[in-house]
Order: structure tokens, then sequence, then C-alpha cells
């Protein structure tokens, strides 16, 4: 039986995680939950899941929480879904103490790689993503071996504005952006599949997951959302891994991999599937896919800084200070100035920091100019 710590539990992904366990007790239990706020939720699902008080916590006023239940014996196995970069505290402390991670936030692998692949590499611990897209390309790899690979293909839905003109897309609200016509997530990660910028940070994170260069790393617009990510191999063969949108399947084998569940999750009918269609995104009109692959190949503190400033042009949308178009726009500003090197936590911590000054000041000089 192995023991899982849930990072994030009151969230889309933590509470479908739960879910996950609730119906697998004999393969897992729950020893540690963390949430950022829902104080409520938290304690019901310790109360379900007998998760003592010392280990069900609320995280969002002390932040070395979750680095504290990521390190505790109890776990085998983390289960990061907390939002943002604030998730890297945790990232670090399961893979020093070799455990197995199976992480859903993406950022702190993005903006911290070269100080977690270390720390990976020191303490011997696993990662496997819960992401769709990288647990189907987790899968893919299966069928060959790492000199085999000739290409990444991630997929993307296209989000709610797939189509759209850039005249289009100044009209659009917050609503119409959180309207994703495939996926049920939070706010955030909503809007960065709105933009491509979570698609463009998927890119980095495969990068250093898979250890990819990013020229062979493509992104293709694939509503129907069944195809959730590719294989090319040299001898000309595809591999792909398809089902209907379930996180509750990447969840399972990040948490028993490389054991898949006997719980079908997004088995598709065959006999009803119609078709699949493929696109290459309209860079022009969504320019965050182009920052990502930017950020990634001048590599250092730049992904960093990106991730921390999308953070805040994000939070501003939502809160209604810019304009969607904006967005990208106080992305690329922060770019702009440039970054450093990444050697250890202090130099990402900054890093993130510079980004988050640099896209407030974007902020707010927008609100000025507005």
């Amino acid at each position: 039986m192995r023991s899982v710590a849930v990072l994030g539990s009151t969230g889309s992904i933590g509470t479908q995680a739960l879910d996950v366990v609730r119906n697998h007790r004999e393969e897992y239990r729950v020893v540690a939950l963390a949430a950022a706020r829902n104080a409520e939720l938290l304690a019901a699902q310790a109360a379900e899941f007998g998760v003592p008080p010392a280990r069900a916590r609320l995280c969002a006023d002390d932040p070395g929480v979750l680095a504290e239940l990521a390190a505790d014996p109890a776990s085998d196995v983390v289960l990061n879904a907390v939002v943002g970069f604030a998730g890297l505290p945790a990232t670090l402390a399961a893979l020093e103490h070799g455990k197995r991670l199976a992480l859903a936030n993406k950022e702190s692998l993005i903006a911290g790689g070269p100080v977690v692949a270390a720390v990976r590499a020191r303490g011997e611990g696993e990662i496997v993503p819960v992401d769709s897209e990288h647990s189907a390309l987790y899968q893919c790899l299966r069928a060959g071996q790492p000199h085999e690979v000739r290409r990444l293909v991630l997929t993307a839905s296209g989000g709610p504005f797939r189509g759209y003109t850039r005249a289009d897309l100044a009209r659009v609200s917050v609503a119409d952006a959180l309207a994703h016509p495939t996926w049920t997530m939070g706010a955030k990660i909503t809007v960065d599949s709105s933009t491509l910028m979570n698609k463009g940070l998927e890119v980095i994170e495969a990068h250093e997951l898979f250890g990819v260069p990013f020229d062979r790393i493509d992104v293709v617009v694939h509503p129907q959302s069944v195809v959730h990510s590719m294989v090319d191999f040299v001898d000309g063969a595809t591999i792909a891994q398809l089902s209907l949108p379930d996180m509750r399947l990447p969840i399972g084998l990040a948490l028993g991999a490389p054991d898949r569940l006997d719980e079908p999750f997004g088995a598709i009918d065959w006999s009803e599937l119609r078709a699949l269609t493929f696109e290459a995104p309209d860079l022009d009109a969504f320019t965050c896919l182009g920052l990502a692959y930017r950020a990634g190949r001048a590599g250092g503190g730049a992904p960093a800084v990106l991730s921390g400033a999308n953070e805040v042009a994000v939070a501003a949308f939502l809160d209604g200070r810019i304009p969607w178009t904006a967005i990208a726009d106080v992305d690329a500003a922060a770019l702009d100035a440039g970054a450093g090197n990444v050697r250890d936590i202090a130099d990402v911590l900054e890093a993130d920091r510079v980004g988050r000054a640099r896209a407030q000041a974007a902020v707010d000089g927008w609100s000025r100019a507005a």
C-alpha cells in the first residue's frame, strides 16, 4: 500500500485525486493534506480519510507547511497540486527526500528547472507528471528508447478562443476566458489555456522532464482533446495516447506507475467517436506561446521571470485591471528586460521576484494609461 500526501487537496486536481483514492483504498492511503484557505472542505477530507490534524494543514499564510508535509517520512508519494510558484518548496522537499513526486504544479519545474534537476539527482527522487499532456508523453515514451525519439508533439485544445482574430480577442471578457470548451480547471490555468501560455509552459516542462531540445517539441491544436500528446520515433512511427478528458486517468497513473488502475477513466466508445482534427496554432493571435519558447531557449532565469510575470498578469486580468490582450504585453515587457543565471534556490526566488515586479509595473502603467 502506498501512502500519499495531497497538497492542494481542495482544488480541482486534489479533489479528483481523492476520488481516485476513495475507490482504491486497498492500494492507497492518504496521510497528509494541505489546502490554501478552504478550511471547511479540508476538515471534511481529513475526517473521511483519517488524516490527523497535524497533517491536515492550511498553507496560505505559512508556505513552509508545504515543504514540511512533502518531507514527512509518512508519505511515499507527494501529489503537488498547488497553484503557481508557491508549489516550488514542496517539489524540492519531495525530491530531496527521495520520494515519488506526482507533479501537477508545472510552475515549480518551469521556474526552477536547473535547481529541481540537481535536487532530483541528489535525493534520487522521481517525477511522474500529472498534466494530461505530459502523462501522455510519459506513456508514449514507453514504446521506445530515448535515442529513438524524433519529436514530442503536445496537443492543445485551442481554448475558448480558437479561431479568433486579434480584433476578436480585443473584446473578450473574463467570463469568456473562463468558459473552457473541454476541461474544468481553476481560474488561473483556464486563463492560461485561453492565451496558450499554458501550452507554452508545458513545452518548457516537457523539455525539463524528458530532456528533448526545444526544436524537437511541437504544439498542434486538437479541439476534441482526445489525443493528449504524441511521440514521433525515428523510424516514422507515431505513438499517441488517447482517452476522453478525465484527469483521474493521469492522476491514477502518477500515483501507481508503472502499474495502471483497473478502473477505466475516459474510456472511448469507438463507435461514437466521429473525427479527430489537428491544426497549427495561430502564433500571431496567441503570442504567449512564442514567449514561452523564447524563455525556454534563453534558459537561466528567463522561465522563472516569465512564469512570475504571467501570474501577475493573469491576476490583473481576472481583477479587471487589464484586458485579455494585455496579458501577453505584460509578459513580454517582463521578459524583454532580460534575466540572469540560475544556480540555486535564491536565484530562482530572485528571478521570480523580478518577473513579478516588472509585470506589476507594466500593469500599473496600463491602468494609468487607461
